[in-house]
């Protein structure tokens, strides 16, 4: 099987090159190519030799994704039904907000996490995306609609799961000679990866952690997110602390407000005791619905109370709204 380009970081294709017996400063060309510019094929990879173009055609493939459709809601949010080569779909999603644009990105096809709020969960997992597939979302929803500001891991899947993949589809992302997005405007979510988040504080990275957590006592979260039995709040507390001491980077924490489950006062108290003292701020995402989901949604008086008791407290608080909510792109709705 042919090597994947959109796969592929500098050194790595640097090696390659130099294997064929190439010249190193190819690689540069040919990485340029294929992450800045987006080159789908080796024939509009105009800028190497006939020669060079057939050769690389005999080795690598450019990894791309079948367009099947594009929803956009009133608000401008637009998703993304994507193919991949072996006929399996995931949905990314795009966010505009004036200048910035905004992916949300898919790391698998199906989740194994069952998250009971989320439609992914729903899923059954079928396998963990290639690098080159998480980038190609990227290149190829910015060739429509412009440049990309901002990438959140936060779409199909749980990007630690992938750990490997995603991290060196974000060493891709954030070079010079591809697309050159800012660490620190690129998010990763997860849902409490405890040796993966310790091993993300090993990085050297300036990219952003967001930790679901959706519950502030171990009996709640557990209802909610079955990984809260393997790596449950004792554990997973001291390892945000640990990853903001490593990084010296503030934590998003996460928490899906779920009507009559995790939205009262005493909740959003028991919250503030559960993270009191770490550098992070929260981001309040009500629960959105998605087929055969039993889950209420929280009413706007219990967010504004929820978020109220935290901010008088002294935590940074927003308020996620809706927003591709009419097309099932919001939080939680992505089911490829």
């Amino acid at each position: 099987m042919k090597t994947d380009l959109r796969s592929l970081t500098l050194n790595e294709l640097e090696a390659k090159v130099l294997a064929l017996n190439e010249s190193k400063f190819r690689a540069k060309q040919i990485f340029s190519q294929v992450q800045k510019k987006g080159a789908s094929s080796f024939d509009k990879m105009t800028e190497l030799s006939h020669e060079l173009r057939e050769k690389l055609s005999q080795h690598f493939q450019i990894s791309t994704l079948k367009t099947i459709k594009v929803l956009t809601a009133t608000d401008g949010t637009k998703k993304y039904l994507f193919e991949l080569p072996d006929r399996l779909r995931i949905e990314a999603v795009l966010l505009i907000d004036k200048d910035r644009r905004t992916i949300c990105l898919s790391t698998q096809v199906g989740c194994r996490m069952k998250c009971v709020f989320c439609a992914t969960g729903k899923m059954q997992f079928k396998r963990n995306l290639t690098a080159g597939e998480i980038v190609s979302q990227v290149i190829q929803i910015e060739a429509e609609n412009g440049r990309i500001s901002n990438l959140v891991y936060m779409g199909m899947g749980e990007p630690l799961d992938n750990y490997d993949e995603v991290l060196k589809s974000i060493r891709i992302l954030i070079h010079p000679l591809g697309k050159n997005i800012g660490q620190r405007k690129i998010t990763v979510s997860t849902c409490g990866l405890i040796p993966e988040i310790n091993r993300l504080a090993q990085e050297k990275l300036q990219i952003r952690l967001a930790v679901a957590l959706n519950g502030a006592n171990d009996k709640i979260r557990s209802e909610l997110m079955p990984i809260n039995k393997k790596y449950p709040l004792r554990e997973l507390i001291p390892a945000i602390k640990n990853f903001v001491r490593q990084t010296n980077r503030r934590v998003t924490i996460e928490y899906v407000l779920i009507g009559g489950q995790n939205d009262s006062p005493l909740d959003a108290d028991a919250l503030a005791n559960l993270i009191r003292g770490i550098k992070v701020n929260i981001n309040l995402i009500p629960c959105n619905p998605f087929p055969k989901s039993t889950l209420k949604r929280t009413t706007v008086e219990n967010i504004k109370e929820f978020k109220k008791i935290l901010e008088d407290i002294g935590f940074e608080v927003a308020q996620r709204y809706r927003r591709g909510e009419s097309i099932a792109a919001a939080c939680g709705q992505l089911a490829g």
